[in-house]
């Protein structure tokens, strides 16, 4: 029984990432292609940890862990990058 939990919510992340990525596509905005990025970034996250749970292996944590960190730096940058124009500032002297 546990197991079939497992592969529906296999399937319904899924269906959340194929959403997130139209919104990707056909955003109204920049902002919300920005959240749709971290929605997929963090359903991504959450599909490697059904996927480890289902093979009983403990391989995928560190893949987990690096997609969640890029995941958000990548928010942020896109985040300052919409807020200011530029992602590094240089100070000029």
């Amino acid at each position: 029984m546990i197991e079939i939990m497992f592969y529906l919510a296999a399937v319904l992340i899924s269906c959340a990432i194929l959403i997130a990525l139209y919104r990707v596509a056909k955003g109204p905005s920049v902002p919300d292609r920005v959240i749709a990025l971290d929605m997929i970034g963090i359903n991504l996250v959450s599909l490697i940890a059904i996927i480890s749970l289902i093979l009983e292996t403990t391989a995928f944590l560190e893949v987990m862990l690096l997609l969640g960190i890029l995941a958000f730096i990548g928010t942020v940058a896109f985040s300052k990058f919409i807020e200011k124009g530029v992602v590094i500032e240089r100070k000029r002297n």
